[in-house]
């Protein structure tokens, strides 16, 4: 019996393999650090804990098959990058940091889009898992 070939989809037969453009990504969950941000001047007193998720779209198909991480988008980059935002300037609003965020990430090479999320557990509105805000940017 002769092997056969693996079945490609009606889709993947109308398409040449150049025309595919890869969009993956890239997960940075749970990133913890401590800043001074908030509405109230008492928020801005102490450092508090502020969570944040990041999510950067690229392509990864040249990493996927060299194995180098020039090829990539180095994710100690992406952590260093949160963690300048979060522990540098006091902002009153979560949007505003998570806007600050999302516009150096978009600055770095090999990044299409951003999805940024902040949280944190603000004293003033216990009991509250988190308070949150969750932004999605594109490069222009």
């Amino acid at each position: 019996m002769a092997a056969s070939s693996p079945r490609r989809s009606r889709s993947q037969e109308d398409r040449p393999a150049a025309n595919l453009r890869a969009v993956d990504r890239i997960e940075l969950q749970g990133m913890s650090f401590q800043g001074r941000h908030g509405a109230r001047a008492s928020e801005r007193e102490r450092p508090q804990e502020f969570k944040v998720d990041l999510e950067v779209d690229c392509d990864l198909s040249n990493a996927g098959r060299t194995d180098q991480l020039d090829d990539t988008i180095d994710y100690t980059k992406l952590r260093a990058i949160v963690r300048e935002v979060v522990e540098g300037e006091s902002l009153s609003l979560l949007e505003t940091l998570a806007v600050r965020i999302a516009d150096r990430v978009l600055d770095v090479p090999k990044v299409v889009a951003v999805s940024v999320r902040v949280a944190k557990r603000p004293a003033s509105m216990q009991p509250i898992e988190a308070a949150a805000v969750h932004i999605n940017r594109t490069r222009a």
